[in-house]
Formats: C-alpha cells, sequence, structure tokens
C-alpha cells in the first residue's frame, strides 16, 4: 500500500455548508442567523457584558479590591531583646516561648524582630525551628 493510496472512511470527511448562498444551496433567506434583531445584523457585535441596557452585573457589585488568601502563613514576632532575657542554658521552641509568655499561640510560625544596636552583645541563644 502507498501513501498516495490511503483514502479517509467513507462519510468522515463533510465539505462544510457555504451560508448565504441562496436557497438552493441550502443555507439562504436567513442563514443560520434567525430573524430580526442586534445578532441578526450584519457588522460589529454585541460587546461582552452587555445585557441588552439592563445594568450589567459587574456594574451592580460593590468595588470590592483583592481577596483573602485562605492559606495565609501567620507570624509571631519575637524579639531578640525577648530571648535575650531567657537562661541560656535552655533550648528554645514554639512551645517554650509560648509556656514563658512571649508569644500567644503555640501554632504559628515565629520570626525573629532585629533591633540591634553597634555595641549590643547577646547570649548564646539555640532556638530550635519548628
Amino acid at each position: 500500500m502507498m501513501q498516495h493510496h490511503i483514502k479517509p472512511n467513507a462519510g468522515s470527511r463533510k465539505p462544510r455548508k457555504r451560508i448565504g448562498r441562496g436557497n438552493a444551496a441550502g443555507g439562504g433567506t436567513y442563514a443560520g442567523r434567525g430573524l430580526k434583531g442586534q445578532k441578526s445584523r450584519s457588522g460589529k457585535g454585541i460587546k461582552p457584558g452587555f445585557e441588552g441596557g439592563q445594568n450589567p452585573l459587574i456594574k451592580g457589585l460593590p468595588m470590592i479590591r483583592g481577596f483573602n488568601n485562605k492559606f495565609k502563613t501567620h507570624y509571631s514576632l519575637v524579639s531578640l531583646e525577648s530571648l535575650d532575657q531567657l537562661p541560656a542554658s535552655d533550648n528554645i521552641t514554639p512551645e517554650y516561648l509560648y509556656i514563658s509568655g512571649i508569644t500567644r499561640s503555640k501554632k504559628k510560625s515565629h520570626k525573629d524582630r532585629w533591633k540591634w544596636r553597634y555595641n549590643q552583645t547577646f547570649k548564646h541563644i539555640s532556638p530550635q525551628v519548628h
């Protein structure tokens, strides 16, 4: 079998219907556009969102900007000065910060807030990350 012998199955290839070429051609008179109305006329159609003169839905909604991200990560800010007040031997975990009253939640992630001065030194602290 050669490539030029291959033919499509019977009925699988159909010529397109030529609309608006007279009643004898099968797509005359209204040419599939129905009777009167803006959509039956030639030229540019209606813009997206147009509701026939009724106030569009988008104009009736309040002007809300943005959205609330339900996957947002909430942080508890922990200053290094408050960590410096803790005993040096303790391992600092989120649970320990909660028990000692530095943070209000065990579940929130923690961020260190730096307020460092030129001559300021901190004790050796060993925070554990979760």
